[in-house]
Formats: structure tokens, sequence, C-alpha cells
């Protein structure tokens, strides 16, 4: 198992909380995003800069990942990839994305979509919670204790 960040959004508690986790577990973790971000001095932490542009990141994400990975990622279509080549997709908020629920997921994301192009406005996400981050913690754990079980 490897961890892939999609770093572009995903908040520092969170990138925090995985660094912790990477150095606790020896899991090699690797960042991408299409800006620079300094991450700690590391054998396991590893950052993949690509260029600008849509859909990039993601796409090297999806290069990389193999069966039982797992991906953090906000990006709904992006986890829908993911699901398909049985990774793992976990939310930043502690969500976890599987087949029973990323179609659900992709419809409310298309509809919201169309909702903002005519016009509508649907605001954004609400703030990180403290319960947001707990969420996240205790999934990522719950997942790489499985993960550690199994080797």
């Amino acid at each position: 198992m490897k961890i892939w960040v999609d770093a572009d959004a995903c908040p520092v508690v969170i990138k925090d909380i995985l660094f912790k986790a990477a150095e606790r577990t020896k899991i090699h973790t690797t960042l991408i995003a299409n800006h620079h971000l300094r991450i700690p001095p590391s054998s396991v932490i590893h950052f993949i800069q690509v260029s600008s542009g849509f859909d990039i990141a993601d796409d090297e994400i999806v290069k990389k990942v193999v069966k039982n990975d797992l991906v953090i990622t906000a990006d709904i279509p992006l986890a829908d990839e993911i699901i398909s080549k049985s990774a793992i997709v976990l939310s930043p908020r502690g969500e976890l994305l599987t087949k029973e629920n990323i179609k659900s997921r992709l419809n409310i994301r298309d509809f919201m979509d169309t909702m903002r192009a005519s016009g509508i406005q649907t605001g954004g996400p609400a703030a990180m919670s403290q319960s947001d981050r707990q969420t996240f913690a205790n999934h990522l754990d719950r997942i790489l204790m499985r993960y550690q079980k199994s080797k």
C-alpha cells in the first residue's frame, strides 16, 4: 500500500495527520500538486509537482495508483476513477468513498455544478471542524491498521 494525496486543496491539518501516520507506519506517502509544497524531511514522505492545468494532478494520481493503495481527495470524479482501480478513497473530512456511495456523490456534484452554471449561489463547503479532523484520523487509523495486519 502507498498513500497518494491530491494535495492542491488538501487542508494543512490533514496533511499534518498524514505526515505523522506515514512516519509512524513507514508507509510511503506522496503528495501531488501543481504548486510547490513544503514537506518534512523523511524517507517515506514525497512530493511530486506537476504542471498547472485542469486535472493534471488528478491524472498523475490515476496513472500511479494501484489496487489497495489509499488516495486522499475531495475530488469526486477522481475518487470514482480511483475506486474503479480497486483502490481506497478517503476524503479529507473522513468520508470513505466506495462503489456503493460514489455514484450518488457524482450525481449530487453534477446537480450542484448545474445549479452554479445557471447562476444560483450554492455556497462552498463548511469550514473544517474538529469533528471532521477526528473522523479523518479515525478512518485513516482503521485503514492503516487493517493494512498492517494483512501484511
